[in-house]
């Protein structure tokens, strides 16, 4: 785990290169097809040494949940424990392992027909009246989700309409949790200038490299909307104001950077929860070396334990 730009995908595939493990990718944005550059995407070569589930697995205009990773990541878990190695979950979306590790509340499944009435009378009233409503109906859950989070709101009345629940009675009755044994690593700078400079040069690197053209290709897609969850990613969501010529180039840099910093910010602020978690400092040195130690010892006492894998 760690912020964006920390080193985490390049941290896996070392240790991938050292034990018998399989990667698993937990990123939002790595899932949908044609987000590369700007997702950070680990490149094709990367990709066929060190094959990662769960990425490339749906078109931006489908939708992904938390809901939908937790199936998905234990399948893939299922698959690479049966096939005698270990799983290695590698990502920053701090939802989607807390939704894996400590399970989800047991809501129902999406209903297309009530989000698309849902979505006409947004488009009729706006998103604010029906957060208005939601606040009427389960004040607790308005109260987490702004008035302009149309994806939450909309997810919440739905729910309403489904079960005749509030959303926040039904967190209370989770899934189980996963059967396996957890070693958490953690990727977090003790000084933060190194990160900010790793970010600015990421973006930099994604200018180069053609973001721009990806950025066309994917606006051009049939079904296309600005607000698909796929495209409120960051450094996606700050595109389209650059594509529509309401500021150049050095205005998205600008904003891409000082986004993805708040980024960094939010999941830095996340693993501070993570207190189980063993932090290492992606600019203090020897990382690999202090990371295979810990996954050394770690699979020493699993197969102490007497497990085989």
């Amino acid at each position: 785990m760690g912020p964006t730009a920390s080193g985490k995908t390049a941290l896996a595939c070392e240790l991938a290169g050292r034990f018998a493990l399989g990667l698993v990718s937990v990123d939002s944005a790595l899932v949908y097809r044609g987000l590369d550059i700007g997702a950070a995407k680990p490149d094709p070569d990367t990709l066929a040494r060190h094959p990662h589930r769960l990425v490339d697995i749906r078109e931006p205009t489908q939708p992904y949940s938390a809901a939908d990773f937790r199936a998905d990541a234990l399948v893939a878990m299922r698959e690479i424990t049966a096939a005698g190695r270990i799983p290695l979950l590698v990502g920053g979306t701090g939802l989607y392992f807390r939704a894996l590790a400590q399970g989800l509340s047991a809501l129902p499944e999406a209903a297309p027909q009530v989000r698309a009435g849902l979505a006409d009378e947004a488009a009729r009233v706006g998103w604010p009246a029906l957060h208005a409503r939601l606040t009427a109906l389960d004040p607790a859950a308005a109260a987490r989700i702004k008035p302009g989070d149309a994806q939450r709101i909309q997810r919440a009345l739905e729910i309403i309409q489904l079960t005749g629940q509030a959303l926040s009675q039904l967190h209370g009755a989770t899934l189980a949790r996963p059967p396996w044994r957890i070693l958490k690593l953690a990727l977090v700078p003790t000084v933060r200038a190194g990160l900010h400079a790793r970010i600015a040069a990421r973006v930099d690197a994604m200018l180069a490299a053609g973001l721009r053209d990806e950025l066309v290709r994917l606006r051009a897609l049939a079904g296309w909307d600005a607000q698909l969850p796929a495209m409120r990613a960051v450094g996606y969501r700050q595109a389209w104001g650059w594509l529509a010529g309401e500021y150049d180039q050095c205005g998205y840099r600008e904003r891409a950077v000082a986004a993805t910093r708040q980024l960094a910010k939010r999941q830095l602020t996340w693993l501070r929860g993570e207190l189980d978690a063993q932090r290492l400092d992606p600019d203090a040195g020897a990382v690999t070396a202090r990371a295979s130690a810990l996954v050394q010892r770690f699979l020493g006492s699993w197969h102490a334990a007497g497990h085989e894998s």
